[in-house]
């Protein structure tokens, strides 16, 4: 595997980044009593899935890049149960496109684990 510069190198960093603007854009019409409830938990789930890989390559081995990617796989899950709940809800109608992302998103952090370990 060739040398990380940074975590900005990493592809499944750069896909994750482009799932927080997507979730952004996707929550923006939610109903606003739900600001501080699933509207912030959504937010949260997908920033934390790239914050996690940033600090994880930011940090000394593959042994805590490796936790730290466990925990951005963690937070892909809880995103896309939160994402389920909302279309349950009515507030978003189709999660087709952005659940393509939390595949693709899974099967790159799955490799990349599997790389580094």
């Amino acid at each position: 595997m060739e040398k990380v510069k940074s975590h900005q190198d990493l592809r499944v960093w750069q896909e994750a980044m482009d799932l927080v603007t997507k979730v952004y854009e996707l929550t923006q019409d939610f109903p606003k009593d739900e600001l501080y409830g699933l509207t912030s938990q959504i937010r949260r789930s997908a920033v934390s899935i790239s914050s996690n890989i940033a600090e994880g390559a930011g940090r000394n081995g593959n042994k805590e890049f490796s936790r730290f990617l466990f925990i951005a796989f963690g937070s892909l899950s809880e995103l896309e149960t939160q994402l389920e709940i909302s279309l349950r809800l009515g507030y978003i109608k189709d999660t087709e496109m952005i659940n393509q992302s939390i595949y693709f998103i899974r099967n790159m952090l799955s490799k990349l684990i599997k790389s580094i370990s």
